[in-house]
């Protein structure tokens, strides 16, 4: 290896002081710095000062030589660029011009006040790097003539080889071949389609002064001609300043392969051999190799050999490049010399071992090739090396650069990895003034294949965050088999799509500081939740006791034993049959999904699931099921706690692979809340069957069995045991009721009819009295002996236990409960209860009351850190049996209630909900038709409406949307049908279904949905497009969350929904052996610029920073005026809620009736029509406005 640095040095002795001034311009003494002491006895050949006209990396690259050479440098910056790196790596920097006076680009183009501070500073020599001023002709003669030295070719040399067109005829001269193009520039487009009608197509055209692809046209044929030559020549001058251009023949995938020349003053020139640049993208280079992997020994050889001949014909002196493309048949053509360093120049000194900046200098300050050593036969290669240019761009968006702060920059090292940075480094302002390069990252390795793995391993080490980067497009190209070959072409990035097919970082760490810097900021921005919880300590894990042996069962495996396997080995009919002749009566626990839904809002998240599941896979191992999926909790998931439900199934599977899992199925619906083409339906158990899910209990709200039906059928084509099942609507002993014994044994008939595995009977208000279960439940068994029953309830009157033993001894073979601590007013009867309560009878569940109550204390605690979500009831509440609010619903209706501004109007709004039943005729009243009734109900006490006026009014009022979808028809048929004239008089034109709404739908398109989905995320799973087709709004709501703050399931919880104490330290495990240690360090001040503050936290001991919009700066309290109601112009908001969208513009006509807004409170959405005909004017919410009741929507003026 030769170190040109240290060799043929002049060498004199000498301390001279050199004032050095610091960033605020002033100077001092340095002749005691560390830099000075190395350099007090070396100067190369007595020269001092050196100065680099170029920003970004290069000038750092030529500085760390320069001080190897023992010489000072000098930086020069824009005032833009007063922040980079670049100035703080020179002894000395100046400021190019007064702020204002040049363009960010332009400072670094203003040759004459380069020069003046050259001049000002003692300067000796200047290097202009690459690009900028680096081919300029004008600026290497000023240079040399203000007694300067001009590292780099003659100014006579930069001149005629800077011209393209005078390089070919150099070319020519010397008997080297070029590619056919006109003889010399062109200004004319006839010019131009002279030259094709003789060598026809394709062409390109290049700007003949400049070159990094601008003022570049490949044209393929005529009709394409004038426009490229005409966009080819104005960028040319836009960017060069001069739009001459010149044109040749194009060649179909060259190589384009470079030699790297130096020549010395004394007529000597060597080269150091070739570089493969042919990975570009438009003409720019993206990834080089040094030397090429596939150039044939006698093309090579003849390639170095033309490249010197070409050098010393013009007597070249310096680092030069020339360049040529070899066509497929190994054919090489010429193309120009480049007078100057490449950006790719680190690989050549990779493979060769000599320093080509240190060179650069040595020879500008005098020395020969012979005195540093280059001579050809000692210039030789070893093994090869790989140059990535990471930038800030983004591949995804055709690499349009990104701009902002970098937060985050860790950069890659080891044997064999090189870097040449700039601005890459951690607080770092990107800015779009400038090449968006952050560094280049140059391996070497003795083979090409070791070098290519180096190469991947490297770019996987960096951690860039903040602004995007163009590593996952890198990692993509380098592992593609073309690449690994090492047979790439010119347009290769061009020709192949799959390119861009980009697996990126998933920068989990940063995500998941932007969302805990958020909470620390503006506190939990989850909805429903009020202050935090209650326990914020470390949750005791219980530990379960084998009692015949007294020692604790060892869980660190799930328990293997259980009813599901009978399910998975011999079917859904097996395991009906053996649940049938069991003599005991099984427990379906639904800790796992209506507990905390009937109770903590449906907020209860997937990692407190799986923290327990393993000694829940113990405790229950002889339960009927773990209800854990499907309902309310699908959308939950998604929507407010913003993780994938089927993730949740598939973590829940692996930690309890013995207790069947049991889902609510809404029919016809799906997870839905109305109903959905058949195909969605089937493709959704299918998917969820394959994720692990069991049993399905499948309903229909108004037990529709044409709308139960599909679900019924989707679920046994999915393979799944079917629970069809009939809901319990009103007590069945009032005579009064509609709903009688003989009503439910023949909905009854008709599910056995359908084939489903299991009857179920979902009493969703909790009315099923003792009584009535002892009837209803006898009298199917009597009628049924061998057909498995499950009865499900909520304990809302607390009659719940004393139900649920009523029915075991009816004949039933399971019934639900939840654990103690989540059992109970909405929830489902304590399972301790009803353990006990049959205990020793021939009932007996077989579960053990000693493991129930270990699993419990983890719930009590759990349950305390979901405070925050308590609805606030204390008791039993009998009244139910007259309001006959589902469990589920009452939590979520009593929160909605508050949320619309009506907390205190909770008795009113029960009355209101029994109103509102008898308006729709008395329906079942299960989710989603239950939603239908507590809509109405909140409507009506929102708007004073009574149950009277709210008949005589219907043609004039703004019903809630799920209202009018009932009246329509769209959640099935209600037994007894449909209440008139209120339907007619609602629905004023909108369609009425007299057939289930399945059959008027068209069948979803589920290509269609793949092709959006990968377009939009990069990407689907079949369950990405399940969820889509459920809930396509929620599932891009989810993704756009997830795409700004994460996966936050694996946040602790106290941490997801809780403020961290500053010093607090915490860890986040965010997958197996990879744990983040976090402590929030401090939170910032109030920018009144941007309204933010930055939060400061320490991850893994490094300090990191996130910009929070702060939520609560500069809120104003703004009411608005609410509509009198005796103007008939003015509409006012019938509810309190968000403006999701409006309809109407200032001055636009509107009908009666036509919709004016939407309008969205939780889940419930109401559409605000026009009361009449007119002009809209006053238009007074936009999208996004929250607005109360009455508040004032617009006028309509007739």
């Amino acid at each position: 290896m030769t170190d040109v640095a240290e060799t043929n040095q002049v060498k004199v002795n000498g301390n001279e002081e050199y004032g050095t001034p610091h960033a605020d311009g002033d100077t001092h003494s340095t002749a005691n710095t560390v830099h000075q002491r190395l350099r007090a006895n070396s100067s190369i050949m007595q020269l001092k000062k050196i100065l680099v006209a170029n920003r970004g990396e290069i000038p750092i690259r030529i500085f760390r030589t320069a001080h190897e050479l023992s010489l000072q440098t000098v930086a020069v910056f824009s005032y833009e660029d007063r922040l980079s790196m670049h100035r703080q790596k020179a002894d000395e920097a100046y400021v190019i011009g007064k702020r204002g006076q040049y363009t960010p680009v332009a400072a670094y183009l203003a040759g004459d006040e380069i020069i003046k501070i050259a001049k000002q500073h003692d300067v000796n020599m200047i290097h202009p790097g690459y690009g900028f001023l680096s081919e300029n002709y004008e600026f290497a003669k000023k240079v040399e003539e203000a007694g300067l030295i001009w590292i780099g070719p003659s100014p006579q040399v930069i001149n005629d080889l800077g011209d393209k067109v005078s390089a070919r005829r150099l070319a020519q001269k010397c008997d080297v071949p070029c590619v056919p193009g006109t003889p010399g520039p062109v200004e004319k487009f006839e010019e131009v389609k002279s030259f094709t009608d003789e060598y026809g197509f394709p062409i390109i055209i290049k700007a003949a002064f400049g070159g990094g692809g601008r003022g570049m046209r490949v044209v393929w044929k005529q009709e394409e001609l004038k426009d490229a030559f005409e966009r080819a020549t104005s960028e040319a001058k836009s960017a060069f300043g001069n739009g001459t251009v010149f044109v040749e023949r194009f060649l179909y995938r060259p190589k384009h392969i470079e030699v790297q020349l130096l020549g010395d003053n004394h007529g000597n020139v060597v080269h150091l051999y070739e570089r493969d640049c042919s990975v570009q993208r438009r003409h720019q280079k993206v990834v080089e190799l040094a030397p090429a992997k596939d150039l044939p020994q006698e093309t090579r050889d003849n390639i170095l050999n033309d490249a010197v001949k070409l050098a010393k014909s013009v007597n070249y002196r310096n680092a030069g490049t020339a360049e040529f493309l070899v066509d497929q048949q190994n054919r090489y053509y010429f193309i120009e010399i480049n007078p100057r360093i490449q950006v790719e120049h680190t690989i050549t000194e990779e493979i060769t071992g000599i320093d080509i900046v240190a060179a650069q200098i040595q020879i500008a300050a005098g020395a020969s090739l012979q005195q540093l050593g280059l001579t050809q036969d000692r210039i030789s290669t070893r093994g090869f090396a790989i140059q990535c240019r990471i930038t800030t761009e983004d591949p995804s968006q055709q690499f349009k650069p990104d701009t902002g702060k970098i937060e985050v920059y860790r950069s890659a090292g080891g044997n064999g990895v090189r870097l040449d940075g700039g601005n890459g480094f951690a607080g770092a302002i990107i800015t779009p003034h400038y090449d968006s390069m952050l560094v280049k990252c140059t391996c070497h390795g003795s083979t090409y294949e070791i070098v290519r793995r180096k190469m991947l391993r490297a770019l996987v080490e960096f951690r860039i965050r903040g602004v995007k980067t163009n590593i996952p497009f890198l990692a993509s190209l380098l592992t593609h088999p073309t690449f690994i070959d090492g047979t790439c072409w010119t347009t290769f990035i061009d020709d192949t799509p799959e390119l861009f097919t980009l697996i990126g970082s998933q920068n989990r760490a940063q995500k998941l500081l932007a969302y805990l810097g958020d909470l620390a900021v503006n506190g939990s921005q989850i909805k429903g939740q009020i202050g935090e919880s209650k326990f914020k300590g470390d949750i005791i894990m219980p530990v379960l006791t084998d009692h015949e042996t007294g020692k604790p069962i060892d869980i660190s495996e799930p328990c293997k034993e259980g009813w599901r396997k009978i399910i998975t080995e011999q079917g859904p009919e097996a395991f009906a049959k053996a649940v049938r002749a069991n003599k005991g009566t099984l427990i379906m626990d639904t800790t796992w999904r209506d507990a905390h839904q009937s109770l903590l809002a449906t907020r209860v998240r997937t990692v407190d699931l799986c923290n327990i599941a393993k000694e829940t896979s113990y405790a229950l191992s002889n339960a009927w099921a773990l209800e854990n999926w499907g309902g309310a909790t699908f959308d939950v998931a998604m929507r407010f706690l913003y993780e994938d439900p089927w993730d949740r199934l598939r973590k829940m599977r692996k930690l309890v692979p013995n207790i069947p899992f049991q889902m609510l199925l809404r029919g016809a619906n799906g997870v839905a809340y109305s109903s959905l083409p058949d195909n969605a339906i089937y493709h959704f158990c299918d998917q969820a069957k394959k994720a692990g899910m069991d049993i399905f209990r499948v309903f229909d709200a108004l037990n529709d069995v044409d709308q139960l039906e599909v679900g019924v059928k989707a679920v046994l084509k999915a393979g799944g045991v079917c629970e069809g099942t009939v809901c319990y609507s009103g007590d069945m002993l009032n005579p009064k009721k509609k709903y009688n014994l003989e009503y439910y044994l023949n909905v009854v008939d008709k599910i056995v009819n359908m084939g489903a595995h299991i009857l179920g009977i979902k009493d969703m208000a909790g009315v099923l009295k003792p009584r009535a279960a002892t009837m209803l439940v006898g009298s199917i068994r009597k009628k049924y002996p061998d057909l498995p029953i499950h009865v499900h309830t909520h304990d809302s009157a607390g009659t719940g236990v004393a139900s649920m033993v009523a029915c075991a001894q009816a004949g039933a073979d399971g019934v639900d409960a939840a654990t103690d601590s989540l059992s109970g007013m909405t929830s489902q009867p304590s399972i301790g209860a009803i353990v006990a309560s049959l205990e020793g009878s021939e009932q007996d569940p077989g579960l053990d009351p000693h493991h129930l109550r270990a699993l419990d204390t983890y719930w009590a605690q759990v349950r305390l850190l979901y405070s925050p979500f308590e609805a606030g009831l204390t008791g039993p509440d009998p009244e139910v049996y007259e309001h006959e609010i589902p469990g589920g619903q009452l939590t979520n209706l009593i929160f909605q209630a508050s949320q619309q501004g009506l907390g205190a109007q909770w008795a009113q709004t029960k009355k209101a909900y029994e109103q509102a039943n008898d308006l729709l005729g008395d329906i079942v009243k299960v989710t989603p038709t239950s939603k239908v009734v507590g809509d109405l109900a909140q409507f009506m006490v929102s708007n004073n409406l009574t149950y009277q006026e709210t008949l005589d009014k219907a043609d004039q009022l703004d019903f809630p949307s799920s209202v009018l979808e009932f009246f329509e028809g769209l959640m099935g048929q209600p037994y007894g049908g449909f209440p008139e004239p209120l339907r007619s008089k609602a629905l004023r034109n909108r369609r009425k279904m007299d057939k289930r709404p399945g059959l008027y739908l068209e069948k979803m398109d589920f290509d269609a949905i793949r092709t959006k989905l990968r377009e939009q995320y990069g990407g689907c799973s079949e369950t990405d497009v399940a969820s889509y087709a459920m809930y396509p709004k929620v599932f891009e709501d989810y993704k756009t969350f997830t795409q700004k703050f994460g996966d936050l399931s694996v946040l602790p919880t106290k941490f997801f929904l809780n403020k961290p104490e500053v010093g607090e330290e915490f860890n986040v495990e965010l997958e197996k052996g990879k744990v983040l240690i976090l402590k929030l360090l401090a939170i910032g001040p109030l920018s009144e610029q941007t309204g933010q503050r930055e939060v400061f936290y320490e991850m893994n001991g490094e300090v990191r920073q996130v910009a929070v919009d702060d939520k609560h700066a500069g809120v104003e309290n703004k009411s608005r005026p609410k509509a009198d109601a005796s103007d008939s112009t003015q509409v006012g908001a019938p509810m309190s809620g968000v403006v999701v969208e409006v309809r109407v513009k200032d001055g636009g006509e509107v009908s009666k009736g036509d919709p004016i807004a939407v309008l969205s409170a939780m889940k419930m959405e109401m559409v605000i029509s026009a009361p009449h005909s007119g002009k809209i004017g006053s238009l007074g919410v936009k999208e996004g406005d929250s607005v109360d009741s009455q508040d004032l929507v617009c006028k309509i003026v007739k």
